[in-house]
C-alpha cells in the first residue's frame, strides 16, 4: 500500500482515539440528518435513493472496520441516518388524515379536544374532534369570546356552523407553513365559526387548566395577567401584541413559552421546599437517603407541571431533559453534560421526528449545548471556578459569566432566528441577565405563593407584589425594544447557508481536538452568505391578493387594507423591520381602485410591473394594452391568454402551481414556494383538492388531477368576480 495512504489512515485513527468520549455525539447528529434529507429531497424515488445509499455506506464501513474505529464509525453514521429517514417517512404516512378541498360554510359537530383563549384578540380558539359528513375529523376553528355558550371546555360536544379552509402552505418564499404543521398535527381544516353555538354535551368541568388561567387572569389584568398565566399554565392568549411584540424584539419571548427554563424552576424548587423540610426530622435525615426522595418529588413536579401546561412538544421536551439530569443525579453522575443532551435529543427525535426542523427544537437544544460546550472549555471554566474571594470580586465574576454566557447563547441563536423568524436582536443578553433572575427567582415563586396564599383568602398583597414584578419585566422589554438596534431584519435565509452555519457549529461544539476549529470556516462562511443575501423587489402571495414592491429601501403594499398578519409576514420575509407603506402613496407608482403601475429601476434597465387590485372587471382592451406594455403581470384573477408581458405573467393558474413568488429583479432570479415534483404528503393533498373531480374531502395520499375541459374553456371575465355599478379602469 502507497505510503500517503497509510499515513493518512493511521493520523484518523489517532484523531479518532483522541475523540472516542465525543464520537456517540455525533449519533443524533446523524440521525438528525437522516430526518432533515427526507424534507430536502422531494419524492419517494429520493428518499429510496437515499436511504439505500446510507445502507451501502453502512455496509462499506463494516467492511473496512477492521480493527480501526473509522469504519465502525461511518457504518453506525450511516445506520442512524438510515434509521433518521426512516422514521420521518413512516410517522408522515402514518399521521395523514383528510384534508378539506376547498374553503366551504359548513356545518360542524364534535368533540372539543383543546380550548384556547386568546382574550387579547377577542377570540376563543377551539381545536375539535368532527363525526360530521363532509368535515375531515380534526378541525381547528376560532371563535368570537362573546359567542362562546356556557358549558363549552374539553370533553363538551358542540355544534355549529364555520368557514372552513385547508391548511395554508407558506404564503411567500421563507414563510410559515402551515400546511406541513397541520399534517403532522392531523388537522384537516381550520377557520372560524359563528354563532349560535349548540351545546349537545357539556364539559364535565372547567378543568384545572382553564380554572387556573381563568383564576390568574381575574388577579391580574391585562399583559400582567397573561404573562403569569402564560408561567403557570402556558396559555399566553392575554398578552396584547404590542407587549407581546416588545418581549420579541428584547430576546425575552422565551420567557412567554413554558420550556426548560420554567421547568428547571419548578423541580430546582420542589427538591429545595422537599429537601429542606424532610431535613428537619433528624429521623428521616439519618435513614432516608432525603437528595434522591428530593429528586423523585422534582420529577413528578417535572411531569406535573408539564401536564398542567398542556404538554406541549416543547415542554414535554424539557421534562425529558429535566428527568434526565435527575436520573442522572441520583446515579452520581455529572448532570450537565453533551452526552445528555444528546439522549435528551435522541428520545425527542424517536417520537416526534418532525420537531428537528422546528425552531423549538432548534433554539433550545443549541442553547444548552452552547452553554455546555462554553463552561466545558477548560480556560472558560478556569476563569469562573468557584474560590475564596471577597464579595465584590465574586459578584463580578459571576456577572460576567453570566453575560459571556448570553452572548454566546445570543450568537448560536441568531442564525436559527434569521432562518425561521428573518429577525435578530442586539441586546437580548444584557436584557436576559435581569429578566431571566428576575422571572426565576422572583415572579415565579411570587405567582406560586399568591396561588397557595388564595387558598386561605390571602392572596392580594402577594398578588400586588407579583404585578409590580412583572411591571418590571415589561419595562425592561420596552426599554430594551425601544433602543436603536434592538432587533433587525434579513430577508428570507438560504436553505444552504443555514446548513452551513449549523453544521459549522456542531463541528465546533462536538468535537474536543484542535481540528474543531475548523468549524468556523462553514460558519463564517454561511453567515457571509446570510448577510449579503439580496433582499426580493417583488413578494406576492399564493393567493395573488396581496404583493409588495421594495421602494426606495422600504417595502410598498398593493392594497391597503391588508389584515396584520399579511402585513408583519410581507415585512418579515421582505427582510424590512417596519411597517410597510401602501403602494398608491409612492411616486413610481400609479394607481385607481382596480390596478397599480409600478417601475422599479434596476442597474440595467426599468422594470415595470402592472398589479390588479380587485376582483371587478376591468376593460378588457386596456388590460391587455398593460399587459403588452409590462414587464411583469400580477392577478389574483385568470387573465386572458393575450395578456402577454415582456417577461412574467402571475394569475391564478399559474400561482397555484408555484404557489407564492419572491423576484429579484437584479439578478431575474424568481423563488416559489411550491417545488415541481414536490411529492412529500402535504403537497399531494394540495394537489388533489386542487383538481376539479375532488370531493369536499380529498384523502390523505391522492394523485393530482387536472382541471376539466369546462374550467379550461371558461373565459377572462367569467373569473374576474362580480360586476362593478362603474367601469373598471387600469
Amino acid at each position: 500500500m502507497p505510503r500517503r495512504p497509510v499515513r493518512l489512515q493511521l493520523g484518523i485513527e489517532e484523531w479518532l482515539e483522541a475523540e472516542r468520549d465525543t464520537l456517540i455525539l455525533w449519533l443524533p447528529v446523524s440521525f438528525g440528518g437522516g430526518i432533515a434529507a427526507w424534507f430536502v429531497l422531494p419524492d419517494p424515488a429520493s428518499w429510496t435513493a437515499m436511504l439505500l445509499l446510507c445502507v451501502a455506506t453502512a455496509l462499506a464501513g463494516i467492511a473496512l472496520a477492521g480493527d480501526g474505529r473509522a469504519g465502525r464509525v461511518v457504518a453506525i453514521g450511516g445506520l442512524a441516518a438510515a434509521a433518521g429517514l426512516a422514521s420521518i417517512w413512516w410517522r408522515a404516512e402514518r399521521v395523514g388524515a383528510p384534508i378539506l378541498a376547498r374553503p366551504a360554510v359548513v356545518a360542524v359537530q364534535g368533540e372539543v379536544e383543546r380550548v384556547e383563549p386568546l382574550p387579547a384578540r377577542d377570540l376563543i380558539r377551539l381545536t375539535l374532534r368532527s363525526d360530521s359528513v363532509g368535515v375531515p375529523p380534526r378541525v381547528r376553528i376560532n371563535l368570537p369570546i362573546g359567542d362562546a355558550p356556557d358549558g363549552l371546555g374539553e370533553g363538551a360536544v358542540i355544534g355549529l356552523r364555520a368557514r372552513l379552509m385547508p391548511p395554508a402552505d407558506a404564503a411567500v418564499p421563507g414563510g410559515y407553513d402551515f400546511a406541513r404543521v397541520a399534517w403532522f398535527a392531523g388537522i384537516g381544516a381550520t377557520g372560524r365559526g359563528f354563532a349560535p353555538v349548540r351545546v349537545i354535551r357539556r364539559a364535565a368541568g372547567e378543568g384545572l387548566r382553564a380554572g387556573l388561567t381563568s383564576h390568574i387572569l381575574s388577579r391580574l389584568p391585562g399583559s400582567r395577567g397573561g404573562i403569569a398565566a402564560a408561567l403557570a399554565t402556558g396559555d399566553e392568549g392575554a398578552i396584547t401584541v404590542a407587549d407581546a411584540d416588545a418581549m420579541r424584539r428584547a430576546g425575552l419571548a422565551h420567557l412567554l413559552s413554558v420550556s426548560g427554563l420554567h421547568i428547571t424552576a419548578a423541580v430546582g424548587a420542589t427538591m429545595l421546599c422537599v429537601l429542606r423540610l424532610l431535613a428537619l426530622s433528624p429521623w428521616l435525615a439519618i435513614r432516608w437517603r432525603l437528595p434522591l426522595v428530593a429528586a423523585a418529588a422534582g420529577a413528578l413536579a417535572a411531569i406535573g407541571y408539564t401536564w398542567l401546561t398542556g404538554s406541549q412538544v416543547p415542554t414535554i421536551r424539557s421534562c425529558v431533559a429535566a428527568l434526565l439530569v435527575l436520573a442522572a443525579l441520583v446515579l452520581g453522575r455529572e448532570a450537565m453534560t453533551l452526552r445528555l443532551v444528546a439522549g435528551g435529543a435522541i428520545a425527542v427525535m424517536l417520537v416526534w421526528p418532525e420537531a428537528v426542523t422546528g425552531p423549538s427544537f432548534q433554539l433550545s437544544f443549541t442553547a444548552i449545548a452552547a452553554i455546555v460546550t462554553l463552561h466545558d472549555h477548560p480556560r472558560v471554566a478556569g476563569w469562573f471556578r468557584q474560590r475564596d474571594e471577597p464579595w465584590r470580586r465574586r459578584i463580578l465574576r459571576e456577572g460576567a459569566a453570566l453575560l459571556l454566557t448570553g452572548v454566546v447563547v445570543e450568537a448560536a441563536l441568531m442564525p436559527i432566528a434569521v432562518f425561521h423568524f428573518h429577525k435578530a436582536g442586539l441586546y437580548g443578553a444584557a436584557a436576559n441577565i435581569v429578566a431571566i433572575p428576575l422571572t426565576t427567582f422572583v415572579v415565579m415563586p411570587l405567582e406560586a405563593a399568591a396561588l397557595l396564599a388564595d387558598t386561605v383568602g390571602l392572596g392580594p398583597p402577594v398578588w400586588w407584589l407579583t404585578d409590580l414584578a412583572l411591571r418590571l419585566l415589561l419595562v425592561i422589554a420596552h426599554r430594551v425594544a425601544a433602543l436603536p438596534g434592538s432587533g433587525f431584519a434579513l430577508p428570507a435565509m438560504s436553505a444552504a447557508a443555514f446548513a452551513l452555519i449549523v453544521g459549522g457549529g456542531l463541528w465546533l461544539m462536538l468535537w474536543r481536538t484542535r481540528v474543531r476549529h475548523w468549524g468556523l470556516l462553514p460558519i463564517l462562511l454561511g453567515g457571509w452568505w446570510m448577510v449579503q443575501a439580496p433582499a426580493p423587489d417583488l413578494l406576492v402571495t399564493g393567493d395573488g391578493r396581496h404583493m409588495a414592491v421594495r421602494v426606495d429601501g422600504r417595502l410598498a403594499l398593493l392594497r391597503e387594507r391588508a389584515g396584520d398578519y399579511t402585513r408583519a409576514m410581507l415585512a418579515e420575509n421582505g427582510g424590512i423591520d417596519g411597517e410597510p407603506l401602501p403602494l398608491s402613496e409612492q411616486a413610481a407608482a400609479r394607481c385607481s381602485p382596480d390596478a397599480c403601475i409600478v417601475t422599479l429601476r434596476s442597474t440595467e434597465r426599468a422594470w415595470r410591473i402592472v398589479a390588479t387590485r380587485s376582483a371587478y372587471p376591468v376593460d378588457r382592451a386596456a388590460l391587455i394594452g398593460a399587459c403588452h406594455a409590462a414587464d411583469i403581470v400580477v392577478s389574483e384573477r385568470r387573465l386572458p391568454r393575450s395578456c402577454r408581458p415582456r417577461w412574467l405573467r402571475l394569475d391564478a393558474p399559474l400561482l397555484r402551481r408555484t404557489g407564492g413568488v419572491a423576484i429579484d429583479l437584479e439578478s431575474r432570479r424568481v423563488r416559489t414556494v411550491l417545488q415541481p415534483g414536490d411529492r412529500h404528503p402535504w403537497r399531494i393533498a394540495r394537489l388533489s383538492r386542487s383538481g376539479a373531480g375532488c370531493p369536499t374531502i380529498c384523502p390523505a395520499r391522492g394523485r393530482a388531477r387536472g382541471r376539466s375541459a369546462a374550467v379550461r374553456r371558461r373565459g377572462w371575465r367569467d373569473r374576474a368576480g362580480p360586476s362593478r355599478p362603474r367601469g373598471g379602469n387600469i
